[in-house]
């Protein structure tokens, strides 16, 4: 079976506009650096590890046109549970919104109006820092911000991180993300 020439031209022409919008949307943060290792200020207080457990600040720009809201993940994809660990969500962002402070509260001060925190894998809502096992080689920590194409999504404060990424990958327009990464063996997490 033969697909038509004029549809997978029209398949490079859509994925080539796609393209282009991820690279127009960015972020930016004052605490984390992409590639770079996380400092102890964005390390869990509690499981062993010893640090600030304060919410990154974050700066973003260039979302894709239709925006109407925007959420924050970050997620360990290497933690040893067989599906990750979402470390901080927060959702129904306001399509205004192009930055974040540091240090957000499990109560969501400095947060706009409307912005909801889902419940982390440390069972509560709010940031929770990168603890991953002593031992274990340096995790990826993937910040994202997501550019959706709803206003509000049916959630609240009570929504995992699984039920969460359902609803974000159904509604997304866009991302922007940040890797950095962090192991309790480095010499800066002693």
């Amino acid at each position: 079976m033969s697909f038509p020439r004029n549809c997978l031209a029209a398949l490079a022409l859509t994925f080539s506009a796609l393209s282009a919008h991820a690279a127009d949307f960015t972020v930016t943060s004052s605490d984390i650096k992409d590639g770079q290792t996380l400092s102890i200020a964005q390390v869990f207080n509690g499981f062993g590890c010893m640090g600030a457990n304060r919410s990154p600040q974050l700066s973003w720009s260039g979302a894709p046109a239709g925006t109407k809201s925007f959420a924050v993940t970050l997620y360990d994809p290497d933690a040893p549970t067989g599906s990750g660990w979402w470390h901080w969500t927060v959702f129904n962002l306001p399509a205004s919104t192009t930055s974040l402070p540091g240090g957000i509260d499990a109560k969501g001060r400095g947060l706009p109006a409307g912005a909801v925190q889902g419940r982390t894998d440390f069972g509560s809502s709010g940031f929770g820092g990168a603890c991953p096992p002593q031992g274990d080689k340096p995790h990826r920590y993937q910040l994202v911000i997501w550019a959706l194409k709803t206003e509000n999504l049916p959630l609240d404060a009570q929504a995992s991180g699984a039920m969460l990424g359902y609803f974000l990958n159904a509604s997304a327009l866009g991302q922007a993300r940040l890797t950095a990464y962090y192991g309790r063996d480095l010499p800066h997490a002693k």
